[in-house]
């Protein structure tokens, strides 16, 4: 109707102003960071943390460091709060092409709690980000001296800043923050009455650079995984390779199976009577009038399968929006708040898809199947965030969100998410239709005759969450190595490719096992399917289990919460979205097998 149609139009709208709000903010827009001679540089100072605890940060300012009178915090953006940012103004003065030799920063009496603190933090190798001209900078607060024989443990503070800042014409291309020269001894603090007096200077050198264009500062000349790149093209041959071979396998064996299983099933019934019965009590076309009955727990399995399509969705429009460039070192978390924003707006494929499929499988309560579609995910993860969020408040943690950042994430979910997913559903109920399926269906189901260990379920799970894996693991690393460490992830080219092989491998295998399960006689293919290639999910949470075990220096109480609460909620997604490609994949297919088959 009319007033439906101004409806769909409005949220739209909404929609469109809230992302171009939330991803234009941070745009390095080039007028913007457009300087004069002598004009002050802006510096904020950010976060500190664990070095190898990259999602463990803290404020720059609960340290005992310089700080104005008045701390007075920079407005930030969605992403940059959900990326864990908290900046505020510094005491730096930089001015635009006016290199200074040295500059007293400030100076402090550090008392035996302040030393205490400060020994804590170079001991756990902290280091702090400063933000010039929106470009970060990050440096370490000390070293740490220790030998066995002799014993030696000493414990110094850096005390000068330097800043090596690059411009190309009117505008900061790159800037590096080292700390040189000076640094102080910190004494043994044995009672409260230990204290030291510490002066902290900076000192800044401009250097010309007409080589780095404004849209490529600060990132220009960094090669991405420059030691492994070369690894990087083989492992992504070998998975193209992999794949062709894998879908060349499955279409030659299923196609030449199922070729020999026409001919025999299409023969005259008066040729069926010359050959032994046995043709007619085995293989899947006995199966035919069971294999369309409809699933236990159909409401479910509906919504599971909405909520993976809109995973798929907002995976895809995620790395074309990182192809576009809208993602890079200088929009400060950009692609957190564009990934909850896309989930929010892609919310009616969920409501669509789901409401669809479980009209066409005879549902009767769709509003309450819109409702399980909207909570199959955003319950999980409300109640995971909220145990990871509590954590990081109880330790003081930048990772923990304000109360108006929470309130703002319920209000898009409330007014966007949630309302899409209902139109979704609207649309999809009045599209539904009939299920049509070519078979009819008898009353009374059909007895499974039971099957050998090799076809049982726990096979069918390794088999379909394996592969897909193998296909994408050594990209793992790399991706694991950008979220949970301190590397760029720059050729999303190549993750879309990597992204087309997966859902192609999920989808062969989960026809082929499908096909194997029917030619069984086991005709409860619809919710195997589904667990059978989301189990892939499962083999990344486990190799998330290695990659913290093997390949990272994380530790500590707080990330290793937020590791593993993450990767379990990625996992989930990864079970959604790839069931959702697996059960597509064998409904067509066993639409496609049944509808070919010649029946009495």
């Amino acid at each position: 109707t009319h007033t439906h149609k101004k409806k769909l139009k409005m949220v739209a709208l909404i929609g469109r102003l809230t992302l171009l709000f939330l991803l234009a903010a941070p745009l390095a827009d080039a007028a913007a960071h457009t300087f004069k001679d002598g004009e002050k540089i802006p510096v904020y100072v950010n976060k500190v943390g664990p070095y190898f605890n990259i999602h463990e940060t803290y404020h720059y300012y609960s340290l005992p460091v310089c700080h104005p009178e008045k701390i007075v915090h920079r407005s930030l953006t969605l992403g940059e709060v959900l990326d864990g940012d908290r900046m505020a103004e510094s005491l730096y003065e930089i001015k635009f092409k006016e290199s200074i030799e040295s500059a007293a920063l400030c100076k402090l009496t550090l008392s035996a709690k302040d030393i205490r603190k400060y020994m804590d933090v170079i001991e756990d190798l902290y280091y702090f980000e400063l933000v010039v001209d929106d470009m970060p900078a990050r440096g370490f607060f000390g070293q740490l001296e220790e030998k066995v024989l002799p014993h030696v443990h000493k414990v110094f503070l850096f005390t000068h800043h330097h800043f090596h800042i690059e411009y190309n014409g009117a505008h900061v291309v790159s800037v590096n923050v080292s700390e040189i020269s000076k640094e102080v001894l910190l004494p043994e603090p044995i009672d409260d009455t230990v204290s030291i007096d510490v002066q902290f200077t900076y000192s800044v050198n401009w250097v010309q650079n007409t080589k780095i264009p404004f849209n490529k500062r600060n990132t220009f000349g960094r090669s991405f995984f420059p030691k492994t790149l070369e690894i990087h093209w083989l492992s992504i041959l070998n998975s193209v390779v992999l794949v062709v071979l894998l879908t060349g396998f499955v279409a030659i064996i299923v196609t030449r199976t199922l070729r020999k299983d026409f001919a025999r099933y299409s023969q005259e019934e008066d040729d069926l009577e010359l050959e032994s019965d046995e043709t007619e009590d085995q293989g899947w076309k006995i199966i035919h009038t069971d294999v369309f009955r409809f699933p236990m727990g159909k409401s479910l399995l509906c919504s599971v399968v909405g909520t993976g399509m809109q995973f798929l969705t907002t995976a895809l429009l995620i790395i074309l929006m990182a192809l576009a460039g809208l993602f890079n070192v200088h929009r400060h978390g950009a692609m957190n708040a564009a990934s909850f924003l896309v989930y929010a707006l892609t919310s009616c494929v969920a409501g669509y898809v789901s409401t669809r499929l479980y009209v066409q499988l005879e549902g009767q309560s769709w509003a309450w199947n819109i409702v399980l579609t909207s909570s199959v995910f955003s319950v999980p993860f409300f109640i995971i965030w909220s145990t990871i969020n509590s954590f990081a408040w109880f330790h003081g943690s930048t990772q923990a969100l304000p109360a108006t950042t929470i309130i703002l994430l319920l209000l898009i979910w409330l007014c966007i998410g949630f309302p899409l997913s209902v139109l979704g559903g609207i649309v999809g109920k009045r599209t539904a239709g009939t299920f049509d399926a070519p078979c009819r269906t008898k009353n009374s189901p059909r007895e499974i005759p039971p099957t050998s260990v090799l076809r049982g379920t726990a096979i069918y799970l390794l088999g379909g969450g394996f592969l897909p894996f193998s296909a994408i693991s050594v990209e793992l690393y790399y991706v694991f190595a950008t979220i949970w460490g301190r590397e760029h992830y720059a050729l999303y080219g190549i993750l879309l490719l990597v992204f087309v092989i997966l859902m192609a491998v999920t989808a062969c295998i989960s026809v082929a096992l499908t096909y194997f399960q029917l030619s069984s006689e086991d005709y409860r293919w619809w919710w195997r399917s589904i667990y059978s290639s989301g189990f892939t999910g499962v083999f990344v949470f486990c190799y998330s289990i290695f990659y913290f075990v093997m390949r990272s220096n994380m530790s500590g109480p707080l990330q290793t919460v937020q590791f593993f609460g993450y990767n379990l909620l990625a996992c989930y997604m990864f079970f959604l979205m790839l069931g959702a490609v697996g059960f597509y994949s064998s409904l067509i297919f066993v639409r496609y097998i049944y509808s070919h088959l010649k029946l009495d």
